[in-house]
């Protein structure tokens, strides 16, 4: 049996090419377009991780995120977001406030979506529990500075 993902995106190409990476590779793959279509997708059926853009119509990242975690069935969802706008204050206040376990910054690679996906659901003694992978993840996808 494969893993449930459910992606939410406003944005059709980064939605395809993420849903078409993540096919191939043998997942089980439901797309929404906005928060809102996104939470009305995981209240019909759970999908065993979210993926989440920030920047959404109806509902946002943020938004979708504080639903998931406020309800029971749903409060232990692994998240991962998506991001172009922010992303160092939203990096500390997904993972703090929502339990995101990765933000990668938008554009990226389908890759690296599929590795961090990967990890997500890797074998846990490789990994470690999901929140000290998460902290693994976060790291893998930060944006590098240039030391002064």
């Amino acid at each position: 049996m494969s893993h449930s993902i459910l992606l939410c995106d406003d944005d059709i190409a980064i939605l395809r090419a993420a849903e078409f990476k993540l096919s191939r590779a043998g997942y089980e793959v439901r797309c929404a377009n906005d928060g809102l279509e996104g939470w009305q997708e995981i209240e019909r059926r759970r999908p065993e991780l979210l993926i989440t853009d920030f920047q959404m119509p109806r509902l946002d990242g943020f938004g979708l995120c504080r639903r998931v975690r406020e309800h029971p069935p749903t409060a232990e969802l692994p998240i991962l977001m998506l991001t172009a706008k922010g992303f160092e204050l939203l990096l500390a206040r997904a993972v703090e406030d929502y339990g995101v376990l990765a933000v990668i910054a938008k554009p990226f690679s389908p890759r690296e979506l599929l590795q961090t996906v990967q990890r997500i659901f890797g074998d846990e003694s490789s990994y470690g529990s999901l929140p000290a992978m998460a902290a693994m993840a976060v790291e893998t996808v930060r944006p590098s500075r240039p030391t002064p």
